[in-house]
């Protein structure tokens, strides 16, 4: 949505609530803490880009220069743009700024981001991390086997990049034939995991993951090939998490799509904010189950075809929850974050630190 015309916007003055004043250009803010321009229907963007702005690890890693030296002959457009805006927004001197410069770069993977329509902040999300990924480490294309649907995948597979670093868990498939009843095993890589969640009023995220665990049967156009009976069979698929990631990004699927048949899940999924706990979905060769912090949401309002989005973030330096809605931004309470219009949930299983300033060029 186009972001409103208030007087406070076309001032240059933004309110936050945590000091309980207007701030002007000349007066900066808490570091981190940054609103971000609406060029016309880019909320979607805006929302995506705090939670990224709050995810310090990476942040660090660019403000640090350090990927400088991962780009890859003849890319680093999308990589350039996003370290120059996550140090706009955590060591500038406005209280909020353009990410126009960073439309442009992402807008040239995928056109349609460059026109003022609505779009899903789940496929901005993925077309980001696939593009500093492939800005960042040498890459041949991979094909997805279709075994997980809800499983948002890099497009490629590669060599270390700080995405697959942080982001980046794997999936472990067991496959049974029921013709002949032999097993295999394979893996998949993950960043993000979208997870079907049932068409009630209420239910718990753990119903959610459960959903997304449970065992299926492949049958009809689904058949999976048999390396034993060497042709298309029925077959049982269980998988569980084979190697966890550094931060976790779980996708809710509130949209369905048959047809022409359009709707959005209004379900309130209670989810942790401390502890999330996934010790029932590892792979039984994980020893030791990591404990998961919410500290970024991106919530949606509206319906399929219209809407509004903000990001709630938890900043590291004064450890407390934001919500940013375009240019605007205050502190709330951490009871409210959970609501019925969360849509990414961003967990981490480390503790954050506070980026520095980028040494001088």
């Amino acid at each position: 949505m186009a972001p409103k015309n208030t007087t406070a916007e076309s001032s240059g003055l933004n309110y936050d609530s945590s000091s309980g004043q207007e701030a002007g250009f000349s007066q900066r803010k808490n570091r981190g803490i940054t609103g971000l321009y609406n060029l016309g229907n880019t909320c979607y963007m805006n929302a995506v880009l705090q939670c990224l702005c709050s995810t310090t690890p990476l942040v660090e890693y660019f403000l640090s220069g350090s990927y400088h030296t991962a780009i890859v002959r003849g890319r680093g457009e999308l990589a350039n743009n996003f370290a120059n805006l996550m140090e706009n927004m955590w060591f500038g001197d406005f209280n909020y700024v353009s990410p126009e410069a960073f439309q442009k770069a992402i807008s040239k993977l995928h056109p349609p981001f460059g026109r003022k329509i609505q779009h899903d902040a789940q496929e901005l999300l993925i077309y980001v991390l696939n593009g500093l990924h492939e800005d960042l480490g040498k890459s041949r294309k991979r094909r997805n086997s279709g075994r997980k649907e809800s499983s948002s995948l890099l497009n490629c597979c590669s060599d270390w990049s700080v995405i697959t670093h942080l982001l980046q868990g794997q999936l472990r498939y067991e496959i049974t034939c029921l013709a002949c009843h032999n097993t295999t095993f394979k893996t998949e890589p993950f960043t993000v995991l979208s997870l079907p969640i049932p068409s009630r009023i209420h239910c718990y995220l753990e119903e959610c993951l459960q959903s997304f665990f449970q065992q299926d049967t492949l049958t009809w156009g689904n058949k999976m090939h048999c390396s034993f009976c060497e042709k298309k069979q029925d077959a049982l698929v269980k998988s569980n998490i084979y190697s966890t990631p550094k931060i976790l990004i779980l996708h809710l699927k509130r949209f369905e799509c048959e047809g022409q048949y359009k709707r959005k899940l209004r379900t309130e999924v209670t989810f942790p904010v401390n502890n999330l706990d996934l010790s029932s979905f590892l792979s039984p060769s994980i020893q030791r189950s990591p404990r998961y912090q919410l500290y970024a949401v991106v919530n949606h309002f509206g319906d399929m075809d219209w809407g509004h989005y903000t990001a709630y973030c938890k900043n590291p330096v004064m450890q407390r929850w934001y919500t940013f809605d375009d240019t605007r931004f205050f502190n709330i309470p951490e009871s409210t974050v959970q609501t019925s219009n969360a849509y990414i949930l961003f967990y981490t299983c480390q503790s954050f630190s506070v980026p520095t300033s980028p040494p001088p060029i």
